[in-house]
């Protein structure tokens, strides 16, 4: 039989590399779906929405630096693709969306599930969108979507009808306007010219208090970093993004920055006197030195990512590495270390601070006891996932990361629902490792119990049955109702925040996983031993109190004065806020967190 375009398809994706695609079947895209088929080569994950499948893409992306692919079928299967696709293009994943599409002859014709799909997609995949009209052009419509998606780190999309899809495959012939392209790409050095260098060089060399702050563009630079931090006497914060660049354990590692980071973070930004980004667009600028306070240098690999946060008086465009590896022979070791040896002192006293925090009682459980708990019992190697909201605040400062842990969660979309997909799409990158998704009963009721279904269907492919969901489940979309509170001012408004006590470690058994549910402190330590011994997917359902405040590292005024507003408009919640609320900050004064 003669190859199809689909057949083609597949073909040059393997020419790639690449053998995985997650998707959701649908007449739009029945050729592909034929000949993957016909294909032993092709690993076909089926998820339960096409979101998930974009998430999974996503986290292929983000855990192996590979490009994600991921496969939807015309209309509705397309559009419901773009919440996933936005998380890899706002966090700069390589991602290609492959969509099907009505048969190309009713095209403008009002056909049914006709959307117009280059239209949709023209912000999302903005670097490349193709519709393949021709059986020749599929060629150079993959070669183009890979190399773009790997060489820009974005979202690429390829749209192919229906009818083309099953169209014999031809050779694209030696006529004029006629394209030949090749499969390949070269991950270029990228650094800056030494008369760049020598200037951050010269501000750097120049600071008394340097303070640096790494994310997820520094990832493969750690031992530049470590070396960098070592010779300036600096303190290293962590975007979010970032949290497994460097170490937890390290001494100089402060920690999270921002509303869910670290009082160290905090007030190494407010004291010091020179700034050193790398790789990172963290956004909130209040959290970085008030302006004029400190020199800048910034490295980024985007140029466009340059100095958009604070007025940098050196922005180097270049990858992290290879400029840290250069600059590091310019840089003049610190002889006066004080400003470290305060930076150590104060990250020493935030950890007790945090455990403190942690082990203080609540009604039933203090949500950031079962975080504390789980640290020193994280498996080497572990992969973690995140979901937005209040799991966030304790996975960002109550895991301490160690060296060959992979982290990640959705940063600058920050959407609910990525938590448990990313686990599922890290599990099948890394099939031998343990993998652990901590989302909280908001995100697992919107996507999260149905990829489980997801879960129940393959785990038994992986190598290491070691999965894990822990589910906190304190019955309140929590993180948008603390925001209510102390950026608004407003009482909780329970007809948008109450959720259904839904049981879910129940659920995970009746789907034929291990469930655990704990409701007692004393509960927790056994019940992660047991998930992590388990010789299937555990779902770990946690019953926490939702009155426990993910403190901001310095609370403002403003802030106070609206939990304050909060308080006395009446929320139904003030004697447990103000009592837990408490408890939080007099642990930061306690006598013998002192160093």
């Amino acid at each position: 039989m003669s190859a199809t375009v689909s057949d083609y398809l597949l073909y040059r994706l393997s020419q790639w590399g690449i053998r995985r695609l997650y998707g959701y079947p649908g007449d739009g895209i029945n050729g592909i779906l034929g000949a993957l088929g016909r294909n032993s080569e092709f690993q076909f994950i089926q998820t339960r929405h096409e979101e998930m499948a974009a998430f999974m893409a996503c986290a292929h992306a983000k855990f192996t630096g590979e490009v994600g692919v991921c496969v939807a079928t015309s209309g509705p299967g397309a559009i419901h693709l773009l919440n996933g696709l936005y998380d890899a293009k706002l966090d700069h994943q390589p991602v290609v969306a492959i969509v099907g599409q009505q048969k190309s002859m009713g095209l403008g014709g009002h056909y049914q599930q006709e959307v117009d799909l280059p239209v949709l997609f023209k912000d999302v995949a903005s670097e490349y969108i193709v519709m393949v009209s021709n059986p020749s052009a599929i060629r150079h419509a993959v070669d183009r979507a890979v190399r773009i998606a790997r060489a820009e780190r974005t979202v690429t999309c390829v749209i192919i009808p229906n009818d083309v899809q099953e169209e014999t495959y031809q050779p694209p012939p030696r006529v004029h306007g006629s394209i030949h392209s090749s499969v390949g790409y070269s991950e270029p050095r990228v650094i800056p010219q030494e008369k760049d260098l020598k200037r951050a060089a010269e501000v750097l060399n120049a600071g008394k208090k340097v303070a640096m702050l790494v994310g997820a563009g520094a990832l493969r630079a750690a031992d530049e970093l470590i070396e960098v931090a070592d010779l300036l006497g600096a303190g290293v914060a962590k975007a979010l993004l970032g949290k497994a660049v460097l170490p937890d354990a390290l001494p100089f590692v402060t920690g999270a920055i921002g509303l869910l980071g670290t009082k160290p973070s905090w007030d190494m930004m407010m004291e010091c006197d020179t700034l050193l980004m790398v790789g990172t667009s963290f956004p909130y600028s209040e959290f970085l030195p008030p302006e004029g306070q400190a020199r800048g240098v910034q490295i980024d690999l985007d140029s466009r990512m340059l100095a958009i946060r604070y007025p940098m008086e050196v922005p180097l465009t270049g990858d992290s590495q290879e400029t840290l590896r250069a600059l590091i022979p310019l840089l003049n070791r610190k002889e006066d270390r004080s400003w470290r040896d305060g930076l150590e002192k104060g990250i020493r006293q935030w950890w007790k601070v945090v455990e403190g925090r942690a082990m203080n009682d609540a009604n039933p459980i203090n949500p950031q006891r079962v975080f504390h708990e789980l640290s020193p019992k994280l498996p080497d190697g572990v992969i973690l996932s995140s979901d937005s909201g209040s799991a966030a605040n304790w996975f960002a400062r109550d895991l301490k990361i160690r060296k060959g842990m992979m982290a990640s969660l959705s940063g600058n979309l920050a959407t609910m629902g990525c938590g448990v997909p990313y686990a599922i799409g890290a599990k099948f990158a890394y099939p031998d490792r343990p993998v652990i998704a901590l989302v909280g009963d908001g995100a697992m009721q919107m996507n999260g119990n149905a990829e489980l279904v997801t879960v129940a269907k393959y785990w038994k492919e992986w190598k290491d049955p070691r999965f894990i969901v822990l589910v906190l489940n304190n019955r309140d979309l929590n993180q948008v109702t603390w925001e209510q509170r102390v950026l608004a001012g407003d009482p909780r408004y329970p007809a948008s925040q109450d959720l259904p006590d839904f049981p879910y470690a129940r659920y995970a058994e009746s789907l034929g996983l291990r469930g655990i549910r704990v409701d007692k402190p004393d509960q927790i330590a056994r019940a992660w031993d047991q998930a992590l011994s388990a010789d299937r997917p555990v779902l770990l359902e946690a019953y926490v109190d939702p009155d426990v405040p993910p403190l901001p590292p310095h609370i403002t005024l403003e802030q106070a004065k609206h939990f304050s507003e909060a308080i006395f408009r009446g929320d139904e919640k003030a004697a447990g806020l103000i009592k837990q609320s408490l408890k939080g900050m007099v642990e930061q004064f306690k006598p013998h967190k002192k160093d």
